[in-house]
């Protein structure tokens, strides 16, 4: 089969490789599509979990080609997507139900073989059925549970006002999930104009290009989106005294912030991070399923493997690029 590998940091090309085989309680999936991510950019870069030679891929959905003894909830044909994390479920962590802090954590594209392939293997306990879904829709299944997940633990209510850094597809996602949780209003800050504008149309009440454009002392959440070390050091001083601040678009490794102490102390803030998600798979399908939570507009390119280097490009160039996805079998 054909699979994209990243040797690595920075090099990576199609190689066929041998097929996929399902060991016990596990299945092999024809990937039909496969979004890619941030922490993709982050792996071609070197800066993230994994070691090299890789396939990337863990934003995946296809039809189940073959199935290994012992699975019992699915059957070959089945349009399934992908939990990509896979914990071991008897370690403390998981034992404590913190799963995504698995002492013995493995995923699907990141240490484990990943979508960028024409099939991939899965274990069956991390698949979830989506219908009729379109395959791109259906890979965005892993990306919206991770928001969800981050909403989760900034626990906004009804009537919040927001602050969101950023409006690529995780930032549109979770704006359009704030809403959906009754927040009075978002303000998005992104300097780009072309996600800018897909905010204003998602509803967001303010589109600024700017933090200087925000006022302080003011949210009741603040949301970083982006990753981008300046912005998360920037954030507390919008957040409105008891307010909350989620650290949420993955920073590259190795990087500081400078944090007031005193700040956090005269104000009572929360800081928040979130890591991946937890068991937020079924939610992720639900809201797209329903139409509540559109994520099809947010595709914007469309690639063969051979052109993954072209889809980086694109991300790293910004313009109007949102969510670019690999196409493995056309």
């Amino acid at each position: 089969m054909k699979a994209l590998v990243i040797e690595r940091p920075g090099a990576s090309g199609v190689k066929v490789i041998a097929e996929a085989k399902p060991a016990p309680g596990w299945v092999i999936i024809r990937v039909m599509a496969c979004g890619v991510c941030g922490t993709d950019l982050h792996i071609f870069q070197g800066e993230y979990l994994g070691g090299f030679p890789i396939t990337p891929g863990h934003e995946l959905a296809g039809v189940i080609e073959a199935v290994g003894p012992g699975v019992e909830r699915f059957a070959v044909g089945d349009r399934v997507a992908v939990e990509p994390n896979i914990p071991c479920n008897n370690c403390e962590a998981c034992l404590h139900n913190r799963q995504n802090f698995c002492e013995n954590w493995k995923a699907i594209g990141v240490t484990l073989p990943g979508g960028m392939a024409e099939l991939v293997a899965s274990p069956e306990n991390a698949l979830f059925s989506i219908g009729k879904l379109p395959f791109e829709e259906g890979a965005f299944m892993e990306p919206l549970s991770c928001v969800i997940h981050g909403v989760e633990r900034a626990r906004v209510r009804i009537g919040d006002r927001v602050a969101l850094f950023g409006a690529g597809p995780i930032g549109i996602m979770m704006l359009r999930l704030l809403l959906l949780q009754g927040v009075s209003d978002v303000t998005v800050v992104e300097r780009n104009a072309h996600r800018l504008a897909i905010a204003r149309a998602s509803g967001a009440a303010r589109c600024v290009a700017a933090s200087e454009e925000l006022r302080p002392d003011f949210y009741d959440v603040v949301a970083d989106a982006t990753g981008a070390p300046a912005l998360e050091e920037l954030a507390p001083s919008f957040a409105r005294p008891g307010g909350t601040v989620l650290l949420f678009g993955v920073p590259p490794a190795g990087k500081s912030i400078r944090l007031e102490p005193f700040a956090f102390f005269r104000k009572g803030l929360t800081l928040l991070s979130s890591y991946t998600s937890l068991r937020n798979s079924y939610q992720a399908v639900s809201l797209i399923a329903s139409g509540r939570l559109e994520v099809a507009d947010l595709v914007t390119h469309r690639l063969p493997l051979e052109r993954f280097a072209e889809g980086i490009e694109a991300i790293q160039a910004g313009a109007e690029v949102m969510k670019v996805m690999m196409l493995p079998n056309g």
